[in-house]
């Protein structure tokens, strides 16, 4: 990731990952695809290169979606007591809507909150 040789307007990078907007201007589209990120902005051409969020975001989506699921499933069995069909039909559905969603804003936020902050592979430093 290179320095910016312009001077940007700050962006909120949490708003922008929401937006899939490019970290750098927020105007310029993050994604090219429904989670592949773009080459670069077509707005202010900010390299997509640096962005590689890893398995963060599938991390946060199984942890909170799933925590989401699993308590309203258990609050509709011990409420209502529907038949194990019943709760197949609902929740599967209703998990992989919620996780698709959900995967996509926040693998934005996560790699505008990579651009804001520098964040970076580790490097040693050879030099003394």
């Amino acid at each position: 990731m290179s320095e910016d040789k312009a001077i940007w307007p700050p962006i909120e990078p949490i708003s922008a990952g929401l937006h899939g907007r490019c970290p750098r201007c927020g105007e310029g589209r993050l994604f090219s695809g429904f989670l592949t990120v773009g080459k670069r902005c077509m707005n202010c051409g900010l390299d997509y290169s640096y962005a590689d969020a890893g398995d963060g975001p599938a991390v946060f989506v199984i942890l909170i979606i799933g925590f989401i699921i699993v308590g309203l499933a258990l609050w509709v069995e011990v409420t209502l007591s529907p038949p194990l069909w019943l709760h197949f039909i609902i929740w599967i559905p209703l998990a992989v809507a919620l996780c698709l969603t959900a995967l996509r804003l926040i693998k934005g936020v996560l790699l505008t909150l990579q651009y804001t902050n520098k964040a970076a592979e580790g490097r040693l430093d050879h030099e003394q």
